[in-house]
């Protein structure tokens, strides 16, 4: 790959990965990398730093625009670039620039959104969201973007009017790694109890605290079938979040933003009468980040 082909860098800064997309000037990505370099690991100073350990040899003599979405911006992040407040189109009409020492890098990070009643806020899904939009201009609905933070959002007229934000991923991995639950898992799955606790959950979601407990018990008690117990914690807290949720999907129509697994950890919502459209998070992501680009003023040298 030649670098006088690359047009700007595209980037996705989560809390645990980064991710960086070399963009041709007719939009194709030329070349994509991964690193485990978060924002969780790094003081605002060693941004820079991982960015050029992992494309440095992008950018030539002549420089590079680097455009950011996610923790990136966060407080404690390379630059904090705030937030903008719903109800608001998902694609940020400006962007808050990074200190480098590299003159050649030219850095932008975009905003995220916050709601302030309830108090939520939100750093990289919106660019998903801005993707989503992108492709399918009409959207008017919910959307469910799994993670270990999963966000329920809801569109209406291109504009973002109220989200939710779920602990389900951290509250899994608290309760399978450090609570007593942890005794009575395996490494195995089962569909089966998965989607039995999901139904449980959505029915009695008052119940789960002590349904949890009985995971416990039931493997103190008998012998459950391999995989169950944690397909079962994880069926519940799934169920929980969407008794939580249930204002967002009742409607009938869910757009799913993740990977195939984030994805099927959901498909119990087909059982509601629910109709969900799959859609994938890189290439939402990438979307966003290119119409953000198209909206955003030149900075210098970046375009003509």
């Amino acid at each position: 790959m030649e670098k006088q082909a690359i047009d700007w860098i595209a980037a996705d800064w989560g809390t645990t990965n980064l991710r960086v997309w070399a963009i041709a000037p007719d939009g194709a990505v030329l070349e994509a990398r991964r690193s485990d370099r978060g924002m969780g690991g790094l003081a605002p100073e060693a941004f820079e730093g991982a960015l050029l350990a992992l494309a440095g040899d992008w950018i030539g003599p002549e420089g590079a625009e680097v455009l950011i979405c996610g923790m990136a911006g966060a407080r404690g992040g390379w630059a904090e670039a705030g937030y903008a407040a719903v109800p608001c189109a998902p694609a940020p009409a400006e962007a808050t620039p990074a200190p480098t020492h590299d003159a050649r890098l030219r850095v932008r990070i975009l905003p995220g959104l916050s709601q302030s009643a309830p108090a939520d806020v939100m750093r990289g899904e919106e660019t998903q969201i801005a993707g989503l939009l992108a492709a399918e201009p009409d959207f008017d609905g919910a959307l469910c973007l799994p993670g270990t933070h999963t966000k329920w959002v809801r569109l209406s007229r291109g504009q973002v009017t109220g989200f939710r934000t779920f602990l389900t991923g951290e509250l899994f991995a608290l309760l399978s790694s450090q609570s007593i639950l942890r005794l009575s898992l395996d490494d195995q799955w089962n569909a089966p109890a998965f989607d039995a606790a999901v139904a449980e959950a959505l029915a009695a979601p008052e119940s789960v605290s002590a349904a949890l407990f009985a995971i416990r018990a039931e493997a103190l008690l008998a012998t459950p079938a391999p995989g169950a117990a944690r397909a079962r914690l994880s069926g519940l807290l799934t169920g929980l979040e969407l008794a939580g949720a249930r204002p967002f999907w009742e409607a009938g129509r869910v757009a799913l933003v993740g990977s195939a697994a984030q994805q099927a950890q959901y498909a119990p919502l087909t059982a509601q009468g629910v109709t969900l459209t799959r859609h994938d998070a890189e290439t939402l992501t990438l979307a966003g980040l290119r119409l953000a680009r198209a909206g955003l003023p030149p900075i210098g040298g970046a375009r003509p």
